[in-house]
């Protein structure tokens, strides 16, 4: 399995944002993106999950056996800086809508709803309203939906946002040991995340306009 971006250009307005990016990464592997805000991390993140169109290059998937054909998003989890799940309605029943929308992609299940809170340390409250829970425990039980349909590439957004210490702690660990089943994550962080086999791409912003993207 392997996710393949090459030579990558995006453009917010009239402004690229960055040019020319690369990377491969195999089963079991990591890219950690590093920068300022604003450098364009959040962007390439959205690009290589299929939520934007690059200006220039493709992002490929191919599975165990080198054939692609299948859209990385659609093979893919993506946590942006929002949880998105819904106040009103309780924690299991956000995360049984994700756990049957997304469904699960690569011959692995899910974790049940509450196997999943478990293991995000969060057990026996999926009874209540997303919207009464503090900050951090509505991210990690974001972080659950990951687990519910399994994927085999996990793009994460600054995961350890509204985070403690021992949730990040806990975070590398779920991170870890989805590589360890050869999983792929791709990931922006102003924070270290303790991985494995992992590479790094700093982005250092605006690229200027027109700057030789088409030559």
């Amino acid at each position: 399995m392997h996710l393949t971006a090459e030579n990558l250009a995006a453009r917010r307005g009239e402004d690229l944002i960055f040019v020319n990016i690369s990377f491969h990464l195999a089963a079991g592997e990591a890219l950690v993106l590093t920068g300022r805000n604003g450098s364009g991390k959040s962007t390439l993140l959205r690009v290589a999950a299929g939520l934007l169109r690059p200006e220039k290059g493709t992002v490929i998937f191919r599975d165990e056996e080198g054939r692609e054909g299948r859209h990385p998003g659609e093979v893919s989890h993506y946590l942006g800086h929002r949880n998105a799940m819904k106040n009103e309605l309780t924690v299991a029943e956000n995360l049984d809508f994700w756990r049957t929308f997304l469904g699960s992609t690569g011959g692995d299940a899910g974790l049940a709803v509450e196997d999943a809170a478990e293991a995000v340390g969060l057990s026996g409250i999926t009874h209540l309203p997303f919207a009464y829970l503090s900050a951090g425990q509505q991210r990690r039980f974001a972080f659950a939906k990951l687990l519910v349909a399994y994927r085999p590439i996990w793009i994460l957004d600054e995961p350890t946002a509204a985070l403690d210490a021992s949730a990040d702690r806990l975070l590398a660990d779920l991170i870890s040991a989805h590589l360890a089943k050869g999983g792929i994550v791709l990931a922006a962080t102003h924070q270290p995340l303790g991985l494995q086999n992992t590479q790094e791409l700093k982005m250092t912003g605006f690229a200027g306009v027109d700057h030789g993207v088409w030559g």
